[in-house]
């Protein structure tokens, strides 16, 4: 059974766990070896982490089928004006095809009306296949474009948006 909790700081070797595994997964065959490590350091670090925390607009949630994590979502109310952002829903391999992106995608959208959003908006690379899976759920591309992250690597991202 899947369930989804709010995760806290004491989670962030788990969240930290759990996005190595995904990103391995999903971009071993997108990003060199030297981007997809410098990413993971960069967004994923204990710093970076506790200042998400420390936003309260900002949630993190854990993706559990019963005791097993199978993932996380991290997304921002209010980024801007009636939007909330889906900066993070990761999963490892394992969680495909048990529901658990759609799950997490709602409890999303429960929040972000919640918290009286009507949009929530998300940025996901180009050759990344959970694309599909995103238009599949309703979202839309607005945009695309290049996005420079430092050390002269580069993101090819499409912007997508669901309206609620």
């Amino acid at each position: 059974m899947l369930i989804t909790r709010p995760a806290t700081q004491f989670d962030i070797e788990l969240i930290q766990k759990l996005a190595k595994i995904s990103w391995e997964d999903t971009y071993e065959k997108i990003l060199s070896k030297e981007q997809l490590e410098y990413m993971l350091n960069m967004m994923y670090s204990e710093h970076a982490i506790l200042e998400h925390f420390q936003n309260p607009n900002y949630h993190y949630f854990l993706i559990f089928d019963d005791e097993t994590p199978l993932g996380f979502v991290g997304f921002e109310h209010h980024l801007e004006p009636n939007t909330t952002k889906l900066h993070r829903i990761y999963l490892v391999p394992e969680a495909k095809g048990k529901g658990a992106g759609k799950a997490g995608l709602e409890l999303v959208k429960t929040h972000a009306k919640a918290a009286s959003d009507s949009r929530i908006i998300l940025t996901v690379n180009m050759h990344n296949a959970s694309q599909d899976f995103y238009k599949y759920m309703g979202f839309t591309v607005y945009e695309q474009g290049s996005f420079c992250i430092g050390e002269g690597y580069t993101m090819d991202d499409y912007l997508m948006e669901l309206y609620l």
